[in-house]
Parts: C-alpha cells; sequence; structure tokens
C-alpha cells in the first residue's frame, strides 16, 4: 500500500526540479496508441505488440514476453525465454562467408576541371545564401554553373528559397527542371521535399501526391503527404497520425486538421499530451494544450503548470473529462516539487479517492521519471506504485534503470519492467542484456544464455558484455581479404562522392555529410569499404568509420576503429602514463578523428575541448603563451586533451568509466552521482543509469571502443567488464576542474 510506502525510513524526495539533460521523447513514443515506433537505445528495434482496445480502456499494458532473439544472418535461431527445449546455436562475432562481386571494370577516371571563377561563384553564393542576400545569390546561379562539381548547388540555395517564402508562388516548372539535371542526386532528393512541403502549405493536395516519394522522409514531409490524402478522400487513422507526428509546422496542420475531424479520440489526444509534458519544452506542451481543451481550459492549463499546488488547491472534486485531465496533469507537475514526499502524502490524502487508478498510476509513473532523473535512490519505489499503465519508451526505460539502481537489486522487479516494455523496445540490446542478466539471476540460465547469445555477434557495448558472460575470451574478428584497387577507383569516380569531397575540402561539413550518406544509398560491402578507402585517401577520418560501419557481411576493423596520425596521439598518452587505447576510444567519440571539429555548445579539435577547459589545462601544465585559437592545432589539442583526461582519472581515482562520464558532463557531475548510490555496483549498472543521454551513450561507446582499440594495438584480449570495475558510494566532494 502507498502509506505502507510513505514509512519506509529513508525514503526521502530529493530536491529540485526534474532535469531532463539532453533527453525528450518524440510524441510518439506511447504504447497506448497504437503503433508507436520512437526507440531508446544503443541500436534499432523490431516488432512492437499494440494493446487491444480491452487494454487501452483498462489503461494496462500488455504483459509483452521479451520478443525472441530474432532470426538472421548473422544470429542463431532461439526461442522465448524460459523455453526448456530451445535450440542455442553457435554464437561467433565473425560474419558467415558471402560471395562477393566481382571488381569492376573502371575506366580511366579524369576528374573534371573546374573554371575558378566557377568556384569562387559557389562559395559566394554560400556566403550570400548564410546571409539570405537572395539577390546576389540570384546573380552568382549563372555563373557557378560552369562548376561541373558543386555548380548545381546555389541553384539548389536559390530554387530553396523560392519554396519556403509562402508570399511566392510555387514554381513548379523551375522544380521540375532541377529534378530532370539532377536525377538520382542529394539535392533533386531534397528538392522534393522541399516541394511536398511548399505545395501542402499552398493547399495544393493533389500535388502533393503526384510529387515522387523522397528518401528516408522527415517528419515534416510525412505529416504534409498524410495530411494531403486526409484532405484528398483517404481519411487518416489515428494510428498513422501519432506515429509520424513530432512537434514542428507541418505536424501542427495536420493535428488540427485531424482533430477538427474528429480523428483521434479524447483517450489519445491525452496521450500525446502527456508525451509532450515529457519533452519539457513549454512552447511545444502549451501548443499541444491547445489541441487537446478549449479556451476556457486553456486558462486552467496556464495556471496549474505555473504553481499545480495552489492551483489544486481551489480544485472541487473532478466530474468531466477535461476536469480528470487537467487534474492529472497537475498532480504530475508535483512530481518537479522540492519535496516529493510531501507531495505524495498530499496527492494520496486528497486526490487518490477521486482520480481513476489508471490516471494515478501515470501520475506516479512520472514521480517516478523525475526521481531517476534526480538519482534518487528510491526512484524504484514511485515506479511499483504505476503497475502497468501505459508509459512511453524513455519512461519504461527508465524504470528498469531505477530497479537497476536499487539496492538491494530485485532482479524479478528488473525483468518485470522490462516485460512492461513493447516488443520494440524489449527486443534492443540493451535490454536483452538486462533481460538475461535477470533470468541469470532468478536461475534460469538456460534461457539467459539464449539472450546472450541473440546479441553476442554485436560489437557494441551490450554485445561485448554478453560474450564475457558467455564466459568467452574477447577476440577480433577475422580480418577480410585486401580490397581490389579497382573498387576504390571507382569510389574516386563516383559525383556523388567527388561532390562530398569538394564539399569537405571547403570546410561546408553539414551539405558534405548528407551528400556522402546519400550516395551510400544500396551500395555493397566492397563498394562500401572502397568509399572508406576513398574517404581514408582524403583524410575524412569520420567518412572511414561511418562508411565502413555500414557494411552487412564483411567486417574491415581496419578501417572501423582507424588509428591515424601515425601513432602520435599514443605517443602523448604513454608520456603522461595514459592508456593509448582509451585515448582513441575517447577520440574516435568525440570527434571521429576531425581536427576542426567544433561542437554545438563550443568544444573545439580533436579532442573535443571547450575554450574554459584549455585554459585551465594549458594553466596547470604551464603551456605558456596559449591563445584560444591554438585548440584545433593537432599538438596543442591532444597535450591540453590527454592532460585533461589524467587530471579527471587521477581526480575520480582511477576509474576510466567515471572519468569518461566527467570529460562529458564535468568531473563533478560524476562525483555527485557517486555520492547518491547506496552501496557498491558493478561499473555496467553505473553506466546504465547515467541520467544524461548524451553522456550515457558517450561512456558505453567510449570504453566500448577502448576495448577494441586495446586488443588492435596489443593482439591480447581485453575485458570491458574490468574496464568499467565497481564503483562505491563516495563524498561528492566539489572539485575546482572544469
Amino acid at each position: 500500500m502507498w502509506l505502507d510506502i510513505l514509512r519506509y525510513p529513508g525514503f526521502l524526495g530529493r530536491s529540485g526540479d526534474l532535469v531532463r539533460g539532453r533527453e525528450a521523447p518524440a510524441s510518439r513514443r506511447r504504447m497506448l496508441a497504437l503503433g508507436l515506433t520512437a526507440t531508446l537505445g544503443l541500436s534499432g528495434c523490431a516488432g512492437a505488440q499494440a494493446p487491444t482496445a480491452a487494454e487501452e480502456q483498462a489503461g494496462e499494458a500488455p504483459r509483452v514476453a521479451v520478443a525472441a532473439p530474432s532470426k538472421s544472418a548473422d544470429a542463431p535461431t532461439t526461442a522465448l525465454a524460459g523455453s526448456a527445449n530451445a535450440p542455442i546455436g553457435a554464437p561467433t562475432g565473425a560474419r558467415p562467408a558471402v560471395s562477393q562481386p566481382a571488381p569492376p571494370v573502371v575506366p580511366a577516371y579524369v576528374s573534371p576541371t573546374v573554371p575558378p571563377a566557377a568556384r569562387q561563384a559557389v562559395q559566394d553564393a554560400y556566403d550570400a545564401m548564410r546571409k539570405r542576400r537572395w539577390a546576389d545569390l540570384d546573380q552568382l546561379v549563372p555563373v557557378a554553373a560552369a562548376d561541373p562539381v558543386l555548380g548545381i548547388y546555389p541553384r539548389y540555395w536559390s530554387l530553396r528559397q523560392r519554396l519556403q517564402d509562402p508570399a511566392m508562388p510555387v514554381p513548379q516548372a523551375e522544380v521540375q527542371k532541377f529534378l530532370n539535371d539532377t536525377r538520382d542526386t542529394y539535392l533533386g532528393d531534397r528538392i522534393r521535399a522541399d516541394w511536398i512541403l511548399a505545395s501542402a502549405r499552398a493547399g495544393d493536395y493533389a500535388q502533393v501526391l503526384r510529387i515522387a516519394p523522397v528518401q528516408d522522409p522527415s517528419a515534416a514531409v510525412q505529416c504534409a503527404q498524410l495530411l494531403a490524402r486526409h484532405l484528398t478522400g483517404k481519411r487518416a487513422k489515428a494510428a498513422d497520425v501519432i506515429d509520424v507526428f513530432k512537434p514542428n509546422t507541418d505536424c501542427w496542420s495536420l493535428l488540427d486538421q485531424v482533430n477538427t475531424d474528429h480523428v483521434l479520440s479524447r483517450k489519445e489526444l491525452n496521450g500525446l499530451l502527456r508525451d509532450t509534458l515529457e519533452s519539457g519544452k513549454a512552447g511545444d506542451i502549451s501548443r499541444m494544450a491547445s489541441v487537446v481543451f478549449d479556451d476556457a481550459a486553456m486558462v486552467q492549463f496556464a495556471a496549474l503548470m505555473k504553481n499545480p499546488r495552489k492551483w489544486l488547491e481551489s480544485r472541487p472534486q473532478p466530474h468531466s473529462a477535461t476536469d480528470f485531465e487537467l487534474d492529472t496533469v497537475a498532480l504530475s507537475r508535483l512530481a518537479r516539487s522540492d519535496d516529493r514526499l510531501d507531495a505524495a502524502r498530499y496527492i494520496q490524502d486528497r486526490w487518490a479517492r477521486w482520480m481513476p487508478k489508471s490516471d494515478l498510476q501515470w501520475v506516479w509513473g512520472q514521480f517516478g521519471l523525475a526521481a531517476a532523473l534526480d538519482v534518487d535512490p528510491d526512484a524504484a519505489r514511485w515506479y511499483r506504485e504505476s503497475g502497468f499503465v501505459p508509459m512511453t519508451d524513455f519512461n519504461h526505460a527508465w524504470e528498469v534503470r531505477a530497479e537497476l539502481r536499487a539496492s538491494p537489486i530485485q532482479w524479478d522487479r528488473v525483468a518485470a519492467a522490462i516485460r512492461k516494455m513493447t516488443g520494440r523496445q524489449a527486443d534492443e540490446p540493451v535490454w536483452r542484456y538486462w533481460y538475461g542478466r535477470a533470468l541469470a539471476a532468478q536461475g534460469n540460465d538456460q534461457a539467459a544464455r539464449q539472450y546472450y547469445e541473440s546479441i553476442a555477434g554485436d560489437f557494441g557495448f551490450y554485445g561485448q558484455l554478453a560474450t564475457e558472460e558467455l564466459g568467452r575470451t574477447p577476440s577480433l574478428p577475422i580480418t577480410p581479404a585486401p580490397l581490389d584497387p579497382t573498387w576504390v577507383a571507382q569510389a574516386r569516380a563516383n559525383p556523388g562522392l567527388e561532390r562530398a569531397v569538394a564539399l569537405f575540402d571547403l570546410g561546408w561539413r553539414r551539405e558534405a555529410v548528407p551528400e556522402w550518406n546519400f550516395t551510400l544509398r544500396g551500395m555493397s560491402d566492397p563498394q562500401l569499404r572502397a568509399a572508406a578507402e576513398f574517404a581514408r585517401e582524403r583524410q575524412i577520418f569520420d567518412r572511414v568509420v561511418n562508411t565502413s560501419l555500414q557494411t552487412k557481411h564483411v567486417v574491415d576493423f581496419g578501417q572501423r576503429f582507424i588509428a591515424p596520425f601515425e601513432g602520435r596521439v599514443a605517443a602523448k598518452a604513454r608520456q603522461i602514463d595514459l592508456d593509448p587505447a582509451w585515448v582513441y576510444g575517447l577520440i574516435r567519440q568525440e570527434s571521429r578523428f576531425i581536427m576542426d571539429a567544433r561542437s554545438h555548445v563550443g568544444a573545439s579539435g580533436l579532442m573535443q575541448l571547450m575554450p574554459a577547459t584549455a585554459r585551465y589545462v594549458a594553466r596547470k601544465i604551464g603551456l605558456k603563451d596559449f591563445t584560444p585559437d591554438q585548440v584545433n592545432d593537432f599538438d596543442t589539442n591532444t597535450v591540453l586533451g590527454t592532460s585533461y583526461m589524467n587530471m579527471v582519472l587521477q581526480g575520480l581515482g582511477g576509474s576510466q568509466l567515471l572519468a569518461t562520464a566527467g570529460y562529458n558532463a564535468g568531473p563533478g557531475r560524476p562525483k555527485r552521482w557517486r555520492a547518491q548510490l547506496q552501496a557498491p555496483v558493478e561499473g555496467a549498472i553505473f553506466a546504465e543509469t547515467i541520467p544524461f543521454t548524451e553522456t550515457r551513450l558517450y561512456v558505453k561507446n567510449v570504453l566500448s571502443n577502448a576495448v577494441w582499440y586495446s586488443m588492435l594495438f596489443s593482439g591480447k584480449p581485453d575485458s570491458l567488464k574490468a574496464r568499467l570495475g565497481t564503483i562505491s558510494p563516495a563524498d561528492g566532494v566539489r572539485t575546482a576542474m572544469p
């Protein structure tokens, strides 16, 4: 009972608002709304199980059995957990032998001659586009057209501007001519997407449906297309609306229209609002509320969002559907109270007798989420009051993490929390691993092995952990045969890759990366490896890694775990007795070896140093005459970066796990997270329960990378579990390091 939980010694709500860090769920992640598809984890997922109408009405999610390991060319066939006769295939990190196409016959390639004046016009057009000088851009288009590689870009920028201007008519004929001139190119695909959006905003829905499909359409394009179908006679289904919706102009237009046409039920609208509330984005929350509530209710909504406790104090017993939803939202906002314990008592004493069970359970789920993201050790106790109420994938994930962080861990509850997930979410490697651990802890070793086997061939964090759980010595995949040079010659002659390289050479990464990625569509493994080698030749190291990661049957660690700069990074690491594999693992995650990389928060260079951090470290190591513009210099960046890694490592007791988290989120945060532990935990659990999504994934990837680099450098096995170690509670002493 809830009152018993309130009496539990040490059950103290932590102060502070719900901090979401850098994490926000997409609105389509409700299991309650049919067919939700967003994911949370390290890899894609497959196969969702939608609840029945009866389950929706009851407000309870189905008790989904965790999906059986998927059948694929790379995984053994296995049965559901608990099946006594489940066959277990022999796992292996190596891919099955696959016959490869013969090398192509490539004629001698002659790079096109680029008139200097035309290339300069392209650069001037880029500057005009960024400064929104549209008249200047239009004048540069014909001059830039003489550039056989990049001349199409100024024309695209000009045409895109006209499509995005609602005051201008859609230039149908010019768009069609552009498409005729740019068949099967990235810019042709992009202009089709822009054309779809412009036509929808102009109300020409028949034209929207005539335009050929685009590759990987954005949520905005999908919303525009669904709206067009809805308004031309093919009524939209609620599940389709919820599946594509994301907060943007075109999706709001879709939602407004289908709401007017009563496509969504009250319960589905409430679900969208509740999902949006989790995002913490005030503008989106207010906009979604305006879809759900009428003007009078919106006045009440604004008041409750400002001060939920004060608003609730003046409320009578709810009667209407609107009253219940407003009260439920207000109660959920109390999870952000400075004293969650007092807020919970208030809900129990004043509101519990009036609220439907499923609404109250959703509120407790919000208390669990707020506590989990605040690293409250008792978060699991709030979640246990949520029952089987449908929640977002984001919230279901945090329920599992809260159970993992509880002391002592109740593994049956970990397993039960995973079973609450959709089949799609539960099928992700992260939850397969933890479900296997839960089964093993409960004595079901055979079923646990099935789950480990299903992901042991994955080269990521959880595949590595699963391999070790199976008792196997980690090993590198078989080195593939050398690539025939004619494949690389074919890559050099590919117009799309050539355009991308020209864009990289100009420093226009924002344009270059999608151009490169679009060109990779449909490539075979040899073609992908060849494209990666072409990128290596041009020292575009991030494309070497990302391109090689797309091969399906051949795994080339020489590309995937490239170690450029001829040992200079390792040498600087060894000068201060730092593990070179860890340093390379961090750089691979930070910048993918891009020398002049810059993040959205201002971090720079190979090791992504913030300006304040660079100045601090330079002062500490006595680097004289340091200036901020030196941060992109290779030697300066690596000296400062490795020195900072070492400082953080020493300040966090030599734990690579804590130091990696500290490098990303600041050394004070892992100290605070460690201080809130109730007992020592294995490193994998600490990593899994880091409350910032970026930092959590960062830590997993860096340490996973470090294991492979260590094995590549030494030729000896390495252990991820050993690197993760055990994290024990310790005082969160403040640190002066940035």
